[in-house]
């Protein structure tokens, strides 16, 4: 006779062993009632063989029973598994098998049956957490295992891709994951330029134009948050990892998309997934070692211009999402960047300086990307807690931007664009000098478009009444070097207006 109950949630699954129906019927109820996985067997033998053919944490075994006792049947699994976790019970104290037996036969545990089941249940949620943390254990130990099998597979001499490819291969079964991405930058290339390298499996295994499309805000800014902090960023959709060569510097990134289980596989592995992303850092480095040695030059700045334009058009993309988004503001960041690049000219900044202004200028406000329509679009007064919203906007735009190495330069720019001379700005509150020169250029820029273009939630401003306010912030809000060179420019408005190729009518 077999009972099969019905299961639970539980992450453990009980055997019950007694020949007494009545016994397994009243250990299911006390099971049950804790959450656990059970099944309940009468039959000794019968019972052997069910632990040789399936998978139980634990099992709880009467000692008297026909046609062999219970030290028999712990003998007979003994031979085949050793880590099954047994709790004996018996109705008859002086009957019991004595210590000996039940040290030699490892038998966690011993409990004489009772009306009450109070003993038991304690030795049954002391055992769960025995097995929870042997599972732990061997989590670890097979962890360090796979990564030692996976370091000589991604250290061999082969190309880049294929290392990338074998890195993640062995990655996803220690997460039981299908589909990830590593993202490899600030490698230097035979000309001391940056190259930058993509691979993805699963359904990230395309190219770099279709997979930059596939990523949202929160993903990039988790990439760039664990560039910047150098630390593991778990999150419900999946885990990153930063890559960190010899010198502790950031190299890229490895993503991983979540799963059911991943939390089960995680939640004690972060130090595992921390060597393995090293010894992934280290062979992707090694790896540029040599292609520096055996690729011709010409080869190497071939492929790392395409991915240099394939990287410029995804931003480009990206930036042309933020103004889709609000019709009022389209054509702002190009209207920004233009402003800086004349302002910077005017200034005598070299041809390096004039490349920021004009990136940062574009990008400004791609943090804008991670903020909701309803406090975006809103057309009357924010809340308090909705302009902190906003005012976030400079740190997510330089996270986003920190995910491409050769935006290096413009990060700090498009993080304090909103800064004031007089401190009171976001979101750092430099004051003065304290603020990057470059980012007190698009600040004006910034505010004079933004003057000039319809809100929801105010209308334009004509020429004057703009750079009368410009005039007004002047040493508060803005550098008042900038307004004056600025102002001196606008005297020739018609002919701005000429170059940008439209008007703010």
């Amino acid at each position: 006779m077999r009972k099969r109950l019905k299961d639970t949630s539980s992450d453990y699954k009980i055997l019950i062993v007694d020949d007494e129906p009545g016994i397994i019927d009243s250990l299911s109820i006390m099971l049950k009632r804790s959450g656990y996985l059970y099944e309940g067997v009468i039959d000794p033998l019968e019972a052997i063989e069910k632990i040789r053919t399936e998978h139980f944490d634990l099992m709880i075994l009467d000692y008297l029973m026909a046609p062999i006792h219970g030290d028999e049947v712990v003998k007979r699994i003994r031979r085949f598994n050793s880590e099954l976790y047994i709790l004996l019970l018996t109705g008859h104290k002086d009957l019991a098998p004595p210590l000996e037996t039940i040290k030699a036969l490892d038998i966690q545990g011993y409990c004489e049956k009772s009306d009450r089941f109070d003993q038991l249940q304690l030795l049954v949620e002391s055992g769960i957490k025995s097995i929870a943390m042997m599972k732990t254990i061997k989590h670890f130990r097979d962890g360090l295992n796979r990564i030692l099998e996976a370091v000589p597979k991604i250290y061999q001499l082969q190309p880049i891709g294929n290392i990338l490819e074998e890195i993640l291969a062995e990655l996803l079964p220690m997460l039981s994951s299908e589909n990830a991405f590593i993202l490899v930058d600030n490698i230097i290339d035979v000309d001391e330029s940056r190259k930058s390298i993509f691979r993805g499996i699963g359904k990230y295994k395309t190219e770099i134009h279709d997979f930059m499309s596939m990523l949202d805000s929160r993903l990039l800014e988790n990439i760039g948050k664990a560039k910047i902090t150098k630390k593991v960023i778990k999150s419900p959709v999946g885990i990153t990892l930063p890559l960190l060569n010899e010198f502790g510097e950031s190299i890229g990134v490895i993503y991983v998309e979540s799963t059911s289980n991943m939390d089960a596989e995680i939640s004690e592995g972060y130090k595992l997934l921390e060597i393995y992303a090293a010894q992934a850092a280290s062979s992707i480095n090694n790896a540029f070692l040599h292609s520096l040695v055996n690729i011709k030059n010409e080869e190497l700045s071939k492929t790392y211009n395409q991915l240099r334009v394939r990287y410029l058009d995804t931003i480009e993309a990206l930036r042309q999402v933020v103004d889709a988004k609000d019709q009022y503001t389209c054509g702002h960041s190009d209207r920004v960047s233009y402003y800086c690049v004349k302002i910077g000219k005017a200034f005598n900044l070299d041809d390096s300086e004039l490349e920021t202004l004009r990136v940062a200028g574009l990008f400004h406000d791609v943090g804008k990307m991670g903020i909701s329509d309803d406090i975006l679009f809103k057309s009357d007064k924010l809340s308090p807690s909705e302009y902190d919203v906003i005012k976030k906007h400079p740190t997510k735009g330089a996270r986003i931007l920190s995910v491409i190495s050769m935006f290096k330069n413009v990060i700090p720019v498009v993080k304090s664009h909103h800064e004031r001379i007089d401190g009171k700005g976001y979101p750092d509150g430099l004051k003065g000098d304290e603020i990057p020169f470059l980012a007190r250029i698009v600040s004006v820029a910034d505010a004079f478009d933004a003057m000039m273009s319809d809100r929801h939630y105010r209308s334009k401003l004509d020429l004057d009444s703009a750079v009368k306010q410009l005039i007004i912030g002047s040493g508060t809000q803005f550098d008042s070097r900038i307004v004056d060179k600025f102002v001196n420019m606008l005297e020739n408005f018609e002919e701005i207006e000429k170059e940008l190729a439209y008007t703010y009518d």
